[in-house]
């Protein structure tokens, strides 16, 4: 790799700490860089005064035998304006299609999800429970005991449902044209 100039060397440091994100052992680091641990540790000094006269949002700390980027506790103010700020999830077709299945059908299971859509949906469900839009609402009593999940408050919040009676009801008209469209489907699929 050749030798390595003193900013490469920095940059790598910085990358390394911000990355890890935990405190990580100069010696660890020194073998990164290819340095001894008293290069490194003297690299990592210079770099915590230069962010310290930069006035920069993050520093360097030193623990014990270890160094660990963080944010300086001046701007914690700031940084809980942004935490506390609620985040938008943004509900894709797929996740809207699988959180309508678990809504009519609960409690269901993934595997009942997925002979509805046709494909996995390991990635929707999982996405829906991080989201709070679904739980687990038990196992079902059956081989491998699978997980039955249901919608949560927060989905009748997000969607200003007083209860699951209040789901609307589809239009009979619209499901017999997703069940011919389901039919085609299924017989392209066997013509195939």
């Amino acid at each position: 790799m050749g030798r390595l100039k003193i900013k490469q060397m920095e940059g790598i440091i910085e990358s390394i700490l911000f990355t890890m994100g935990d405190s990580v052992e100069v010696g660890k680091i020194a073998k990164a860089i290819e340095q001894d641990v008293d290069t490194t540790r003297k690299l990592i000094h210079r770099m915590m005064d230069k962010y310290e006269s930069e006035d920069r949002g993050v520093r360097i700390i030193e623990l014990e035998d270890s160094f660990q980027m963080c944010t300086k506790k001046e701007t914690y103010e700031y940084l809980i304006r942004v935490a506390t700020q609620p985040k938008k999830h943004a509900l894709t077709d797929i996740l809207l299609e699988t959180l309508s299945i678990i809504a009519y059908k609960q409690p269901v299971t993934k595997l009942e999800i997925e002979k509805i859509r046709g494909v996995k949906s390991d990635h929707a469900v999982n996405k829906l429970v991080e989201y709070n839009l679904v739980c687990e609402r038990g196992r079902l009593d059956a081989p491998g005991k699978p997980i039955l999940f249901g919608t949560t408050e927060e989905f009748l919040r997000r969607f200003s449902i007083p209860s699951l009676d209040d789901l609307p009801s589809p239009n009979p008209e619209q499901v017999e044209t997703f069940k011919e469209e389901a039919e085609e489907e299924v017989e392209l699929k066997l013509d195939i």
